[in-house]
């Protein structure tokens, strides 16, 4: 019965009551508040995110739309070989049509001559659009550069059959340079690069060709690079690789700002100290297989003993 009395009592008391004094709990309010507002946070930056990327993806998409805009007409084909002749205010070298399957030719740019990297080309026009070049290709494989490049490695890409974008770093808008980088980024054969000092806001080269125009909006934007990138009817040097996995592209060769000196190598090529590459003096294209490393810079490739090489060499440097 005592027990029994017990358990009674025991089962009567009264549960425990947490004083008013204590106030509310604010350390646990003030820590799930916290945790709401850092959720909340997190989801608001991953949606902004998502939008930022939806919207990127869209302009790109648009850019590259602007480039397959240019129709039909501007595509190269047997029939019409150079189909850039017909967009406004191009520059196009003197040219002699292209003989069994090859490229066409351009007096004024021979692609055989090679230069080191400590020497400089007097090019006859800026930026230069061929002619002698450094002998290792700048990456142009929908490279763009945030610097300016050396141009005798810029114009080794113009032979490989790639459109090169330059541009007023200091004239661009922020939309036009936006716009640029939509239509180069994930590209195959063509790259963007500031060029200090630009005499128009964007200026579009390939083998032998040049476009200035105003805006990166100009349809003749989108004409120029269907027309002329890898042209096989153009670029001297069919079926070379843009890919360069040696050159530093956030590093390149430095642009030169200083005026060409008198030493400068001319465009007939007398007096490059780099390689020559053998070929035929009548077409300007290199032998099969002078790109077959595709790891820096090309080799000469000779047809047999050093005196043909030596022959060769020398008739290029006559011009």
């Amino acid at each position: 019965m005592m027990a029994s009395g017990k358990n009674a009592k025991k089962s009567r008391a009264k549960p425990p009551v947490v004083s008013s004094r204590q106030g509310l709990p604010w350390l646990t309010i003030v820590a799930v508040v916290a945790i709401l507002a850092l959720i909340g946070g997190i989801f608001f930056v991953v949606l902004n995110k998502k939008s930022d990327n939806d919207a990127a993806a869209a302009d790109a998409s648009a850019a590259q739309s602007s480039v397959a805009a240019a129709g039909a007409d501007f595509v190269p084909s047997a029939d019409n070989q150079d189909p850039s002749t017909k967009i406004e205010g191009i520059f196009v070298g003197k040219s002699t049509p292209g003989t069994n399957g090859g490229p066409a030719t351009y007096p004024e740019y021979d692609n055989r001559v090679h230069v080191t990297a400590d020497q400089r080309v007097a090019y006859d026009r800026f930026p230069p659009v061929g002619g002698p070049h450094d002998q290792t290709w700048a990456a142009c494989n929908g490279v763009v550069y945030s610097k300016a490049v050396r141009i005798e490695n810029m114009v080794h890409t113009l032979e490989h059959g790639a459109v090169w974008i330059a541009y007023n770093p200091d004239t661009i808008s922020a939309a036009d340079l936006t716009t640029l980088k939509n239509i180069v980024t994930g590209q195959q054969y063509i790259s963007l690069a500031p060029y200090p000092g630009l005499d128009a806001t964007i200026s579009l080269q390939a083998w032998a060709h040049q476009l200035k125009v105003d805006s990166a909006g100009d349809p003749r934007v989108g004409e120029f690079i269907t027309a002329l990138r890898l042209n096989p009817y153009v670029y001297p040097e069919t079926g070379a690789t843009c890919d360069q996995p040696t050159f530093d592209v956030d590093n390149p060769p430095a642009f030169e700002t200083t005026p060409v000196p008198a030493d400068a190598v001319p465009m007939s090529g007398a007096g490059a100290t780099g390689t020559t590459v053998s070929g035929d003096a009548s077409t300007g294209s290199q032998a099969a297989g002078s790109d077959a490393t595709g790891a820096g810079s090309e080799s000469p490739t000779t047809a047999g003993s050093p005196a043909e090489t030596s022959a060769a060499a020398t008739a290029t440097s006559s011009g």
